[in-house]
């Protein structure tokens, strides 16, 4: 994680001195093929119930259904998204590209959940920053509620990081409490990570008071008012740091949620980069004429080649590559949606 940020920070100089950024005009965007719906991705204590359990049954099922490739230690098509998040890692954080891609990987989800599972309810997100404003302990948000959530925190003495021989855990400081101990993803195992690594455990969480603050409304709001440019929006969102609001919400969670690598081992992965993404969309629509295909950063981690709209995103076993400019505005397929605040 340290390397990661290490690599955001060398870059921030040079490409805010620079102000190099890709902002095409009207004629240089291509019309993006219309959609027939519009979806509403909403948050999610902002459910119905019965719109919670649908959800819950989908992402089970996805836990059950069998992967689209052959992949080692991949046993169903939830583990093949967590799989390619694994196998992309340097490729898609600390880059322009960071919140374009996933993005589309949540549509992907999203898509799987509705067209393999029968899911008809919305997206989820889940905004953290009504529970970091709140006074009452994060473990007691509705998100980690064992009968209409996700379940709560990992039960001390349930796990215990395995050796590292390849050095390819990226464990850094996370805090591997224990399993999940209630809620339905109790008891269910992954096969892959953390990190690298092809283990066989359980979802594994740590809740954490520490980040709170990175992920306040105001500091989320201050980004949102105070980046006057993609750059500077990217920036102040793809940092796996304490303080930074990607990081904090990672770090809310705890266990391998921390891990930058395997985080998708439990599926509040989805919900925090769904309000990640959100936040983006926000951004976007305070300035639609400047800023829904405003693009920049590097295309590579230790690259200098500047990110375009044209740049071509993959997502092996879940999807055909296509461009950045293809997810830009969410309102356009492939994408077709838009979030209720």
């Amino acid at each position: 994680m340290v390397a990661f940020s290490s690599t955001l920070a060398s870059l921030a100089l040079a490409y805010l001195a620079s102000g190099v950024l890709a902002v095409p005009s009207t004629e240089q965007v291509k019309r993006q093929a219309s959609c027939s719906k519009i979806d509403v991705h909403k948050e999610w204590r902002d459910f119905t119930t019965t719109e919670k359990a649908d959800y819950i049954k989908a992402v089970k099922c996805l836990m059950t259904t069998p992967p689209l490739e052959q992949r080692e230690a991949v046993t169903n098509r939830y583990e093949e998204f967590q799989a390619t998040h694994i196998l992309l890692t340097e490729r898609v954080h600390s880059v322009g590209h960071f919140l374009p891609w996933h993005r589309h990987l949540g549509t992907l989800y999203y898509n799987a959940m509705r067209n393999e599972c029968g899911y008809r309810g919305p997206f989820a997100f889940w905004d953290w920053s009504r529970d970091a404003d709140s006074s009452l302990p994060l473990k007691n948000s509705p998100i980690f509620d064992p009968v209409t959530g996700f379940g709560g925190d990992g039960v001390p003495g349930t796990y215990k990081l395995p050796p590292d021989p390849k050095g390819e855990s990226f464990a850094g400081n996370s805090n591997y409490k224990g399993c999940v101990g209630d809620g339905p993803f109790a008891g269910v195992l992954v096969h892959r990570g953390p990190g690298k690594m092809i283990t066989t455990h359980c979802i594994v969480r740590g809740i954490d008071e520490s980040w709170r603050r990175g992920v306040v409304s105001t500091n989320v709001n201050n980004i949102i008012t105070t980046s006057t440019s993609y750059e500077r929006f990217r920036l102040a969102i793809d940092d796996f740091m304490r303080g930074h609001i990607h990081g904090s919400g990672h770090g809310i969670v705890g266990g391998e949620m921390l891990n930058i690598y395997s985080a998708g081992a439990g599926p509040l992965f989805y919900l925090h980069h769904a309000n990640l993404d959100r936040i983006w969309w926000k951004w976007q629509q305070a300035n639609p004429s400047q800023r829904m295909y405003e693009i920049s950063g590097p295309s590579t981690q230790q690259g200098r080649d500047t990110i375009t709209l044209d740049f071509v995103i993959d997502f092996p076993a879940l999807g055909p590559n296509i461009t950045v400019r293809e997810v830009m505005d969410a309102a356009t397929a492939p994408s077709c949606f838009r979030y209720d605040y």
